[in-house]
């Protein structure tokens, strides 16, 4: 497998195409305080997740705590923006997606 999603209930949807991406950003409509998010995790450790309010967080999860690069946060305008990054993080296209201004 070399990339999943959790929907906002913490379902696992392994490999989605473009289309099962766009449906689990937008169960997003249902996120509350306990299920606030939907994330995108590639083999590489790399995963973006996205909130209801256009926050999208950018972490490498499997790195070593004393060498990880902190977490980068981001607000984007949109829902095609969101799926676009989201395409490139399952394409394994972590150089565009790390180019990016996040606020680390």
């Amino acid at each position: 497998m070399s990339h999943f999603m959790y929907d906002v209930m913490g379902g696992m949807v392994d490999e989605p195409g473009p289309e099962a991406m766009g449906r689990v950003l937008d169960g997003l409509a249902d996120a509350d305080d306990e299920h606030p998010d939907v994330s995108l995790s590639h083999e590489s450790g790399w995963s973006l997740s996205a909130f209801r309010d256009g926050l999208l967080i950018w972490e490498n999860v499997e790195d070593d705590p004393a060498a990880a690069t902190a977490p980068g946060e981001m607000r984007v305008a949109g829902r095609e923006e969101t799926l676009r990054l989201f395409r490139l993080l399952a394409a394994g296209d972590i150089a565009s997606i790390e180019a990016l201004p996040w606020r680390r």
